[in-house]
């Protein structure tokens, strides 16, 4: 549905989205509450503990036993600015109650372009987080049971259309859904952590034996563009952090103060796992091997190789392939604001009956199954592109609320200004160290793709631009006038939907003529004849005109005689009004000859009438 504005101030401007808003006290229990809010929109951010401690050992790998040394200092500065970011996106919500995130922040304070770069960037990070979380999910599933890895790629797109249809039937039941897999995984890595702290050496080491090391046997320096390199690989850890900002709408009332503590409740959370984690690692002296994750190691070395190994790996397995549920909840709000500041099809800014962006759903859905396909349902492929996007939208954020203090002022600004700066800063490098380091991995795709991201939002926005300026939004029309009106009927036999169809075309216009295209070839000019004959008898006071054409063609000739009329008759209003039976069932409808669409494309692509189509039900 869609709603005009009631006033339009004055000055040209672009057509606006429609917006859906609800009834008062409709549509709430269809919205997040924090617990809710925290299952939905968080998973991404806690399944990162499956990766982001494992990309931080496989890099500092490379320098050997002494470098695993710096495990837990690395995470710790991990930690560090994931509480810079929870405490500025928390400013970020208050700020910013209709969502949008980073987005939000860039078009307030850092303009238009800087706007539309984090907007791309959370895009695609969206998009990628998708296709990714499925895969790492489906590559869990297809270790434990090696004899579905051939069906991998379908197995990932069956999960992918379970997500959409799920997702389909509104976030809150999506979120009820999710809840139990990320309560299972929480408690699950939180008790190998507590377990862990009371053992002094590994309970078992069956998950690696028999796989091997990846640490470098001579390397014993460990260089700062090395623990660079780990802090910025550890940083994938903190994907999912800018969610909750960005779907706030989705919240129930009072939005702001729900998703402020859905915020701080994931960034507690996340901190305290990554940072057992890494102390683990370091008390179990834990090396990276090939074919295990470090995940599974500690699992092993805490829990032993029993139930409640499997259990983590379950969970892991679970919640990974699950945490694609952060961008169907994010990436359609985002949609939505950009729809509504004319950057993208105003379908974006339409909702279903559950509040659901269904457009932003199935777009996402489609644009990660694409990917899914285009990688072979390998993580690999796509893991090179990961995080990029959301390392940009960090650093615009941030940098956004340094200009927000500077403006807004208010108790202890410069403190809060300080601490964006040192967030905008080291999420800045990061963004830097990433991209250089994964360029030739891929991360050259997302390079090239910001750019014509941002490029195709500004073309749609110019688009609706140039509709506004055409269609005068914004400014005071002519008063309306009544003008002499012409109805063409085509026609091509008498039957009871010719009458009809003449009928209502004389209730329409002030004058009323009937068309019929008549061919060269002998039989068409036989049956034009018969047709003029017939008409005759039957005298329905409205002439018939014949078009003669050359061509086997029906809309053309149709299209060219409105323009003559057109033409000769400017000051008239033409209307084209197509007869078409509609058969009671769906099946019949395929044997219309579409001979009404035919003439409806043509009238239109070369014409400025108006197109009437007449439907006579049988």
């Amino acid at each position: 549905m869609s709603h005009e504005p009631a006033t339009a101030p004055r000055g040209g401007r672009p057509p606006v989205a429609p917006r859906d808003e609800d009834p008062p006290d409709t549509g709430e229990r269809h919205r997040l509450t924090a617990l809710t809010g925290l299952a939905a929109l968080s998973l991404d951010a806690m399944a990162s503990v499956a990766y982001g401690p494992e990309a931080i050992v496989l890099v500092l790998a490379a320098a050997g036993g002494h470098g695993l040394g710096f495990t837990l200092p690395v995470t710790l500065a991990i930690a560090a600015l994931l509480a810079v970011l929870v405490a500025s996106y928390r400013q970020v919500i208050a700020a910013f109650p209709d969502g949008g995130g980073s987005y939000a922040v860039a078009k307030t304070h850092l303009g238009r372009r800087a706007s539309l770069v984090a907007a791309a960037s959370l895009v695609l990070d969206y998009v990628l987080n998708v296709a990714v979380a499925v895969t790492a999910g489906v590559a869990a599933l297809t270790s434990a049971f090696p004899a579905l890895y051939g069906d991998r790629l379908w197995i990932c797109l069956a999960v992918l259309a379970l997500l959409t249809a799920v997702n389909l039937r509104g976030i809150a039941d999506s979120a009820k859904i999710f809840l139990a897999p990320t309560a299972v995984f929480v408690l699950a890595i939180l008790t190998l952590i507590a377990v862990g702290l009371f053992r002094s050496a590994p309970v078992s080491t069956e998950a690696a034996q028999g796989h091997a090391s990846v640490v470098a046997d001579n390397a014993t320096t460990v260089g700062a563009l090395l623990l660079l390199k780990a802090f910025a690989s550890g940083c994938s850890a903190l994907t999912g952090v800018e969610a909750i900002a960005n779907a706030v709408p989705s919240f129930r009332t009072p939005r702001a103060k729900r998703a402020q503590h859905a915020e701080i409740a994931l960034g507690a959370v996340l901190g305290v796992m990554l940072i057992g984690l890494a102390v683990l690692i370091s008390r179990f002296h834990l090396q990276p091997v090939a074919g295990v994750t470090v995940l599974a190691q500690l699992a092993d070395a805490s829990l032993g190789h029993n139930t409640a190994f499997y259990v983590v790996q379950f969970a892991t397995m679970t919640l990974l392939a699950l945490s694609a549920n952060t961008s169907f909840g994010g990436l359609p709000v985002l949609l939505k604001l950009l729809a509504r500041d004319n950057f993208l099809p105003h379908v974006f800014a339409l909702k279903a009956d559950r509040q659901v962006h269904r457009h932003g759903v199935l777009t996402l859905a489609a644009v990660s199954a694409a990917l899914l396909v285009l990688s072979g349902g390998d993580t690999n492929v796509l893991v090179p592109l990961f995080a990029i996007g959301v390392f940009v939208g960090f650093t615009l954020a941030q940098t956004g609320m340094v200009v927000h203090w500077r403006r807004e002022r208010g108790p202890r600004w410069r403190g809060k200004a300080a601490l964006n700066g040192l967030g905008a800063l080291l999420t800045g490098v990061s963004a830097v160290v990433v991209t250089a380091t994964k360029f030739h991995d891929g991360a050259w795709l997302i390079v090239v793709a910001l750019p014509l991201l941002v490029a195709a939002f500004e073309t749609v926005h110019r688009a609706y631009t140039d509709i506004g300026e055409s269609l005068g939004l914004g400014r005071v029309p002519e008063c309306p006038h009544r003008a002499r009106s012409l109805v063409v009927v085509p026609v091509s036999s008498l039957s009871r939907l010719t009458s009809e169809a003449l009928t209502a075309a004389v209730s329409l216009g002030d004058e009323v003529r009937a068309v019929t295209v008549c061919h060269a070839d002998p039989e068409d000019r036989a049956q034009a004849e018969a047709l003029e004959r017939d008409w005759a008898l039957w005298n329905p006071g409205v002439d018939l005109i014949r078009l003669p054409s050359d061509r086997r063609t029906l809309g053309r000739p149709i299209a060219a005689y409105v323009r003559a009329v057109e033409a000769a008759e400017p000051g008239t209003r033409v209307t084209v009004l197509i007869p078409e039976a509609e058969p009671a069932r769906a099946w019949q409808r395929a044997l219309r000859n579409q001979r009404g669409a035919v003439v409806a494309h043509a009238v239109r692509r070369d014409t400025g009438a108006a197109i009437c189509r007449l439907r006579f039900r049988i």
